[in-house]
């Protein structure tokens, strides 16, 4: 990058910091962080887990905000240090490192730009994840059950929380659904892109002659529900059903029949919940996952787009939205935004972030169509 006009550079990456300050509102992220450092500080704060959980999963993902705007800030001022630095000395090492700092930095607030497109009803909210096996076999189940490690493992390398209600475990390998919130602000403005079928092809494992293998799984993101939020279920309207929950292998995950399976009798929707130790808890956990659908499942009709939030998930051939091909090459590649990766093994990894910043600004852009 050679004459780069590093002022320039530098003046454009300042303003644009300053407007992410202030959509953002940094300053009253700071005041929050403070109202919940006094509640995770107080000593009952641990006689109510769920509540606890959410508390500390609000406080790690508003400082994990804060820190990464204040370290991109400090970098373009470090940046700014370096580029006065190799000019007086005219040194081509020293260019040639300024020169590779500014292109991480620019990707940098670029991907924390994203973050500003986060302005819809529900994308401030912490998000529930739904995965289903679709066509495929065992290698669907064993897909899926890659998907939830991979989400997993995206949440703990951003230090959010992640609780896990129900895996219900295929026969052979796998998962044949799961569903499990991330306790982090934004969770669900950043994933709902991730909703719709995922396909994969590979060499199958569980195929003795090594055939070629196409598998396929639905992913269901929805808002979590907070206490402001209207959603009356009447107790007529639900059919609760008791069995014993199981692990894999045919493993009994506890000996009593504790899991709870909770269906919406007027909308046909069906929650489970088997990892808590009591049938209340799993039923006041399904409770949680039912009324959030729900919700989902309410404001989408009220919309008249049904997909944006929740998403019409067949798992199967014609809908897929992202493909994971392991052979006869390896790519990811998302096919609404183009967006791909040849590294599968580190997207299965929880490398997810160029996928979701790429699925914002594609659904942001079909916004501003529609709006138009």
């Amino acid at each position: 990058m050679a004459g780069t006009d590093y002022d320039s550079e530098i003046k454009q990456l300042t303003a644009t910091m300053r407007t992410i300050e202030q959509v953002l509102d940094i300053d009253q992220m700071q005041r929050d962080i403070a109202d919940l450092g006094e509640q995770v500080a107080a000593p009952d704060l641990w006689d109510d887990q769920a509540n606890a959980t959410r508390v500390t999963g609000k406080l790690s993902g508003l400082q994990g905000q804060v820190d990464r705007f204040r370290a991109l800030h400090d970098r373009i001022d470090d940046l700014a240090v370096l580029a006065e630095l190799a000019a007086e000395e005219a040194d081509a090492e020293t260019l040639a490192e300024a020169d590779a700092e500014l292109e991480k930095v620019k990707k940098a607030v670029e991907g924390l730009e994203v973050r500003t497109l986060l302005n819809g009803e529900y994308d401030a909210r912490e998000a529930l994840v739904s995965l289903r096996a679709g066509a495929g076999g065992v290698d669907a189940a064993d897909f899926t059950e890659t998907l939830m490690r991979m989400y997993t493992r995206w949440a703990e390398q951003h230090g959010y929380p992640v609780e896990v209600y129900e895996t219900s475990y295929a026969e052979e390998a796998g998962l044949k659904s799961a569903t499990f919130a991330i306790h982090a602000p934004y969770a669900y403005g950043t994933l709902s892109v991730e909703a719709g079928t995922h396909r994969l092809v590979r060499i199958s494992p569980f195929d003795n002659q090594g055939r070629r293998q196409t598998s396929f799984a639905a992913v269901e993101v929805v808002p979590v529900l907070e206490q402001t939020d209207e959603i009356d279920v009447p107790d007529e309207e639900i059919r609760v059903d008791v069995y014993r929950s199981g692990g894999p292998g045919g493993q009994s995950v506890n000996t009593t029949d504790s899991a709870v399976r909770l269906t919406h009798i007027p909308t046909g929707t069906v929650v489970s919940c088997q990892n808590e130790k009591s049938q209340l808890q799993n039923k006041a956990s399904a409770m949680v996952v039912l009324k959030a659908k729900l919700l989902a499942l309410k404001k989408a009709e009220e919309k008249a787009h049904l997909d944006g939030l929740r998403g019409d998930v067949q798992a199967s051939w014609g809908d897929q939205m992202r493909n994971y091909v392991l052979n006869p090459y390896q790519i990811v590649k998302d096919l609404r935004t183009g967006f791909e990766s040849g590294n599968p093994s580190s997207v299965f990894d929880g490398d997810l972030d160029g996928f979701l910043e790429a699925g914002i600004r594609w659904r942001r852009g079909g916004e501003n169509a529609e709006a138009n």
